[in-house]
């Protein structure tokens, strides 16, 4: 447990805590029900007809499951006229509940939240909107296109939708970092909440599904195509057998609240977060458009710490970025190399094989996991992990990857994301 002494300089800046919590991931659209699935070790990825038929060497995927009544219940049939983009309604499901989760009442029409800000990230956004737009235009028909097909193809649509359903009068905005685009959103409304700029920022990020924007992965040829007649087995981060990240989607939603503000609402508090740090390694010396500079990763890793007032040594879990690849072990390495731990290793695990790759929507939907775990004290397993990859073993011992879920209190969580363009970020959250 960290000593009193370490939270003296945090006595001297605003806190900002977690008070409420969205999700719509492959595995649950409900935080019961993630809470459910991740104790469970549920996976959410499933095989996909139209990819087979498009002719893809992966055919699966990880995609919430949104019923029609569901999509009802968070828009107006207005609103779900011409609504053709799967990134903008996981997004508004998941902020939309996390806002009410936080006890937060929608504004008034008259006037907004001044003091309530969004900051919502993602990566491609409207695809199949744009799509859809494309064979009208080609076809003369432009007229045909529909009062929403702007709002759902640029980039800061979700931001956009969530901010007028809500009525938000802060910041409202959207940021795109590839994989660790959730993870620096939340990362930036820390940092205007601290700044003493909002009260309260709604964060979090989504991203679209399907054939349109999975297709790239599978071209590349770094997902896998021997699971598709048995999808639940396909992702397996650190596993000695893992064969490629499994593509997914869906949205996470936090929000995050200076500590006055919620204690004086007297709100339910997930957890807090203490600091953390992005860089680039500027696809330099390791670093690429889809690898990442080692010596960067570690810096952001140690500038985390430093930023959060956290010893390595006061880690009980990781949450790492982890994807399923043959990076999987060089991540391990670069944690091992930069928190220089003369001691046990902390516990370490992945969503990733109940999810897969949920791309922009990753770094949110894996930190609600990460409070998750915080609040009610376990460790979710990782599956498809029977046999660990020998390289991983000979840098950490076995028993820090558990493939049961665990009772265990958790003080401190490292939540990290590591991204296409040689971009990481990494938060440190702690129990409240």
């Amino acid at each position: 447990m960290r000593s009193e002494q370490n939270f003296g300089y945090l006595k001297m800046r605003k806190r900002v805590v977690i008070t409420g919590l969205g999700i719509a991931a492959p595995n649950a659209v409900s935080i019961p029900e993630f809470e459910a699935a991740l104790r469970a070790g549920k996976s959410g990825i499933t095989f996909h007809p139209k990819l087979k038929e498009l002719n893809f060497n992966c055919q699966i995927g990880g995609k919430p499951d949104i019923s029609e009544q569901k999509l009802s219940q968070y828009f107006s049939p207005l609103q779900l006229r011409g609504l053709n983009s799967s990134g903008i309604v996981y997004g508004v499901i998941a902020g939309t509940d996390a806002f009410k989760d936080a006890g937060l009442t929608i504004a008034p029409q008259d006037s907004p939240d001044w003091d309530t800000g969004i900051i919502f990230g993602t990566g491609i956004l409207g695809v199949d909107k744009f799509r859809e737009a494309i064979h009208l235009i080609d076809a003369g028909k432009t007229r045909r296109l529909g009062s929403t097909s702007v709002i759902q193809t640029m980039a800061s649509g979700i931001s956009a939708y969530l901010g007028g359903i809500l009525g938000c009068g802060n910041q409202v905005t959207t940021n795109s970092s590839a994989c660790t685009t959730g993870t620096e959103a939340i990362l930036m409304g820390y940092e205007r909440i601290k700044a003493g700029k909002a009260k309260r920022m709604l964060v979090g990020s989504c991203g679209d599904d399907g054939p349109y924007v999975w297709g790239g992965f599978d071209a590349m040829r770094i997902l896998p195509g021997a699971f598709n007649d048995n999808p639940q087995e396909a992702s397996r981060p650190m596993s000695a057998t893992a064969a490629g990240f499994v593509p997914g989607s869906g949205a996470g939603a936090l929000v995050l609240e200076e500590l006055d503000s919620a204690l004086e609402r007297g709100v339910k508090i997930y957890g807090e977060v203490l600091g953390g740090d992005v860089n680039s390694g500027g696809q330099r010396g390791e670093g690429s458009m889809t690898a990442a500079n080692n010596e960067a990763v570690q810096r952001c890793i140690k500038a985390a710490l430093k930023s959060s007032g956290v010893k390595a040594s006061e880690i009980d879990l990781i949450n790492g970025h982890l994807t399923a690849t043959g990076r999987d072990s060089v991540e391990i390495k670069n944690w091992v190399t930069a928190l220089d731990l003369k001691s046990a290793f902390p516990l370490i695990n992945s969503i990733k094989g109940m999810t897969g790759h949920c791309l922009s929507a990753s770094g949110s939907i894996e930190s609600v996991a990460s409070v998750l775990q915080l609040q009610h004290s376990f460790v979710f397993p990782n599956i498809n992990c029977e046999t660990i990859n020998s390289e991983i073993l000979a840098l950490i011992p076995e028993e820090s990857i558990p493939r049961k879920t665990i009772a265990k209190e958790i003080s401190v969580i490292a939540k990290a994301s590591f991204g296409f363009g040689d971009v990481n970020a990494v938060i440190l959250l702690k129990k409240y």
